[in-house]
């Protein structure tokens, strides 16, 4: 991509976006995200209604008398963005590929969490670690994130979502909010990477797909290409059989990924790329709010 189209682009996504997390965001993400973390901030003498396991043992023995731990919610929080740079994300039918509703969402989560003045940070992955971004402040380290959302050009076409976590949990020690923005096409199993990194931190899954792959039209004989494997298939569009064995399989692996979600107790959206991602975060929002 030439420098002048490229610098287009990021002024583009970068008005919008900015445009959304202020006007539409800027509450709700505060709402929904902060107070997750908290910091110790002072021992007072028990109250009633007071919660017990805030109590201080060690000073309520030195006094004899209850005192509990009072904790105030961090002024700073940090954001990562675990960003699937697969294959399949370069797939969409309708307005837009998945990869730029990906890049959207991406620069406005971003905005929100500079705004609420907490730091930001990106993790590219694909069946490998692409790059890591480290979390920072400031509208410099924004447009550089949505350069690298735009441009960013993977070394693989595979999928491990796991292996990202596994990054995320040990080059973040800090408890921080991560969404995870992918389509979630996984054939490894994440679940027990993504249950541990939600122990450690706030996970919370934003699933990108395509109308077309949740069915398939009759549209005679039609070439699929699986755009991680390279591998190509003949598939007889007009065949109702064929046509049903698609959906069941998306309704399937759909139902799979729900579940992962519930079982590790991630919240969790999903957005089509002919749907307005915005309603969908503000449903996400409400949700956790």
């Amino acid at each position: 991509m030439e420098t002048s189209e490229l610098l287009k682009r990021v002024r583009k996504i970068e008005i919008k976006t900015r445009g959304l997390s202020s006007n539409i965001f800027a509450g709700q993400y505060h709402t929904a995200f902060k107070g997750r973390g908290m910091a110790f901030s002072e021992v007072r003498e028990y109250q009633f209604g007071d919660d017990i396991r805030n109590i201080d043992w060690n000073v309520t023995a030195r006094f004899n008398h209850p005192y509990v731990k009072v904790f105030e919610e961090e002024r700073e929080m940090t954001v990562m963005l675990l960003i699937d740079v697969s294959g399949s994300r370069a797939f969409g039918t309708h307005n837009q590929l998945k990869q730029h509703v990906m890049a959207e969402i991406a620069a406005t989560l971003a905005y929100s969490a500079i705004q609420n003045n907490d730091k930001i940070g990106v993790i590219f992955y694909s069946d490998t670690l692409e790059k890591f971004i480290p979390p920072q402040k400031g509208k410099k380290h924004i447009l550089y994130i949505i350069r690298e959302l735009i441009e960013f050009q993977p070394k693989s076409l595979g999928t491990d979502l796991g292996g990202a976590l596994k990054y995320l949990t040990s080059v973040i020690k800090k408890r921080c909010t991560t969404f995870v923005i992918s389509d979630f096409i996984d054939v490894k199993d994440f679940q027990t990477d993504l249950t541990i990194a939600n122990r450690k931190h706030d996970v919370v899954a934003i699933q990108l797909y395509d109308k077309r792959e949740t069915e398939l039209p009759s549209v005679g004989l039609l070439t699929v290409k699986d755009a991680e494997t390279g591998q190509e298939r003949l598939l007889d569009t007009t065949s109702n059989a064929v046509r049903k064995a698609w959906k069941t399989w998306w309704l399937q692996h759909n139902q799979r990924l729900q579940d992962v979600f519930k079982k590790s107790q991630v919240d969790a959206v999903s957005v089509s790329t002919d749907e307005d991602y915005v309603k969908a975060l503000i449903n996400l929002f409400n949700l956790r709010s």
